[in-house]
């Protein structure tokens, strides 16, 4: 690796190490700064956007479905996000990156003409994925990174029996339907179960919260630094990997 190559790279990791210790303090400001509250489930009413997402979920679901003719080549998420292991250490959880941290990736997108043209209507999208989760597949309680994003999952493929699979945020038992959205901070306590024998889809996105000054300007800067990170530049690079399989399984069925 160049000298200045790596010295970007180790001052990045310690404004990374900085931001984590100062983390609770950020979110409290940016809590406070809410335009929406600090709610752990928001009201479904709250953010308009999810109506589109709903209104075209067919659509959604139907490029998801080709997606996964070539499951093989959607990457287990603790090969993307390596910070991700103690949590999708198994690799029943896959991921279909179409963005990430505002980054896009050009290739998956091309492969969801509607999806994107429906994500490109989200305002103040950061992320955009299919989150596929296996059979038996659990996800231990864990907290998300900032109050700067909140998370919204629309249900694609969801098991039969809805009790057996669910999300546990902060107290609360929620769970999914296809084609309804539901929004949440995932900053609170949050697990996951799939306690079937079927697979569970949705698309998950991650948006900017809605914020006043100070909260505004802190939002802004602490997703840019997590943006430049090691973390989400090298998971850029493995996403390029992951790409070449796609491609490579394209051309098979093409033969």
């Amino acid at each position: 690796m160049p000298l200045t190559q790596a010295l970007s790279y180790r001052i990045t990791r310690g404004l990374v190490r900085i931001g984590k210790r100062s983390r609770r303090t950020i979110d409290r400001v940016l809590a406070a700064s809410s335009l929406v509250g600090n709610p752990d489930v928001f009201d479904p009413d709250t953010f308009s956007w999810t109506d589109i997402l709903e209104q075209n979920w067919q659509d959604i679901r139907d490029e998801m479905h080709e997606i996964l003719r070539h499951r093989d080549a959607v990457p287990p998420l603790r090969d993307i996000s390596p910070d991700h292991k103690r949590i999708a250490g198994d690799g029943r959880w896959q991921s279909y990156f179409m963005w990430g941290y505002g980054l896009k990736s050009e290739a998956n997108i091309a492969r969801c003409p509607k999806t994107s043209a429906v994500l490109e209507r989200i305002p103040g999208l950061k992320t955009a994925l299919f989150s596929i989760l296996a059979p038996g597949a659990v996800i231990p309680r864990h907290r998300g990174v900032t109050k700067a994003l909140v998370v919204c999952h629309l249900g694609l493929q969801v098991p039969q029996n809805l009790r057996a699979c669910r999300l546990w945020v902060n107290g609360k038992i929620l769970n999914w339907a296809e084609g309804k959205s539901f929004v949440f901070d995932d900053t609170y306590p949050h697990d996951v179960r799939n306690d079937t024998n079927e697979e569970r889809v949705v698309l998950l996105l991650q948006v900017e919260r809605p914020l006043r000054q100070p909260g505004r300007a802190l939002a802004k800067t602490f997703l840019a630094a997590i943006r430049i990170s090691p973390f989400i530049t090298d998971a850029k690079k493995k996403l390029s990997r992951w790409d070449q399989k796609f491609r490579d399984a394209e051309a098979t069925d093409k033969q």
